[in-house]
């Protein structure tokens, strides 16, 4: 199946880059959620290229708790840094990664 323009990507297993941005983000994930992870660890992933791009991005917490996180990456020229736009909490492995 195709993706639409601008529609989100497959879901795929993480890669180092998308770990990386998770390490990155890990403090803010801790602040939105009013608590810290002693473990934080990406799983899966969609994206969403816009002005930049959408991570949509499963992460294990601990145990069977899931987080599901949208960090948006700008383009390259704009100097910005990654920011997490949402986090949704009290997910499980078997949640799928939607818009959010």
């Amino acid at each position: 199946m195709a993706t639409l323009i601008g529609g989100p990507s497959a879901v795929m297993q993480a890669t180092p880059e998308v770990q990386k941005i998770c390490d990155e983000i890990k403090h803010h994930a801790e602040t939105k959620a009013g608590k810290k992870f002693a473990v934080f660890v990406a799983k899966s992933f969609t994206t969403q290229v816009v002005a930049g791009t959408n991570y949509f991005i499963k992460v294990n917490v601990g145990g069977d708790e899931f987080v599901h996180l949208r960090v948006h990456k700008s383009l390259p020229h704009s100097g910005q840094k990654l920011h997490l736009e949402s986090i949704q909490t009290l997910k499980t492995q078997q949640d799928l990664i939607e818009y959010f």
